[in-house]
């Protein structure tokens, strides 16, 4: 019988990264891709150590208290509101994430979404592809500019950062933001970002872009409200987490045109969309791809491996989100 920990990689990833964990670890894993309901994901992690998980895998605290050896937790993601931390860290298990290897990636893509919503590039794909296009006209399709307008960030951190460099820098864009709490000067600075409130923000920007973690406190950032203050004109941009915005009230105000469009790459209960918002034609949707590119992709799963590496063999995860109480884990 192998000596060797155990552990459970619960979705399929790269092959070679299967194969580093496997000369240090016995690997049990989902190179099938299989949706695990959370009783089958319980009984997967019976006599495991660790896991490897994205963000479909939910670490709750009846599932801790089901799985007692389970030590280590490391998300193949930035974002971790799949795990109950309170409840990891009074059972003494250690959470991981798996940040900065795709903050300028999905900052690129957040851009890329921005500027398809703004300039109507899948309303506009689909009138082509449909054959309606028969002539050019004078107002056909015509979107709202990127470049010297005023874009507004919800959370600011380091992906956040990374797409105001872009549109301060690259586009001229005047830059406001609004987070939990201000950046210092000399980030602002290098951010070309200015800090306003929150009522401001959605009065002012031309284009509303939210990277902010989802919490119980972060829940429906946006909702009607919040959707009624912003211009007419004005875009929304969605790459932080479903249920920051409220997406049956966003589907309300892009059929009465009380925003100009939205991009969304992440929904409330994702898999499965908000039926209304399938049937508006100004949304730009996108399966939660904000860091798809081989290069960091493959980076997310490494950086999750290492972790469990780390951990398990050094006692020294590379990117800890918890600091776990000393408790007895059966072995």
């Amino acid at each position: 019988m192998s000596s060797k920990p155990r552990i459970l990689v619960a979705r399929a990833i790269f092959p070679e990264v299967l194969d580093y964990l496997s000369r240090h670890f016995e690997v049990e894993s989902n190179q099938s891709d299989t949706a695990w309901s959370p009783e089958q994901l319980i009984e997967k992690l019976q006599g495991k150590v660790g896991v490897l998980s994205t963000g479909g895998e939910r670490i709750s605290a009846a599932l801790l208290a089901a799985c007692p050896q389970l030590r280590i937790c490391a998300n193949m993601a930035v974002g971790f509101n799949n795990f109950d931390v309170d409840a990891m860290t009074v059972a003494g298990v250690q959470g991981t994430n798996a940040p900065d290897v795709l903050t300028e990636t999905t900052a690129d893509f957040g851009f890329a979404l921005l500027m398809a919503t703004a300039r109507r590039v899948t309303e506009s794909e689909h009138y082509l592809r449909a054959g309606h296009w028969k002539r050019w006209s004078y107002d056909m399709f015509c979107g709202s500019d990127i470049h010297g307008s005023t874009l507004g960030i919800i959370g600011m951190g380091r992906i956040g950062q990374a797409i105001a460099r872009r549109g301060a820098l690259g586009f001229g864009m005047q830059v406001i933001y609004h987070n939990r709490s201000r950046l210092d000067p000399a980030t602002e600075a290098a951010c070309g970002a200015r800090y306003v409130d929150k009522t401001t923000l959605l009065q002012t920007a031309d284009h509303v872009l939210l990277v902010v973690p989802y919490s119980a406190a972060s829940h429906h950032t946006i909702g009607a409200a919040e959707l009624a203050q912003m211009k007419p004109t004005a875009t929304l941009i969605n790459i932080a987490r479903g249920g920051i915005v409220d997406d049956a009230a966003l589907a309300v105000a892009l059929r009465e045109q009380r925003i100009a469009a939205a991009g969304l790459d992440v929904f409330e209960g994702e898999p499965n969309v908000h039926p209304e918002l399938l049937t508006v034609p100004n949304v730009v949707l996108t399966p939660h791809i904000a860091s798809a590119t081989l290069r960091t992709r493959r980076a997310m799963a490494q950086l999750a491996a290492d972790n469990l590496v780390d951990f398990l063999l050094q006692g020294r995860p590379r990117t800890p989100i918890n600091t776990p109480r000393l408790v007895a884990r059966s072995a």
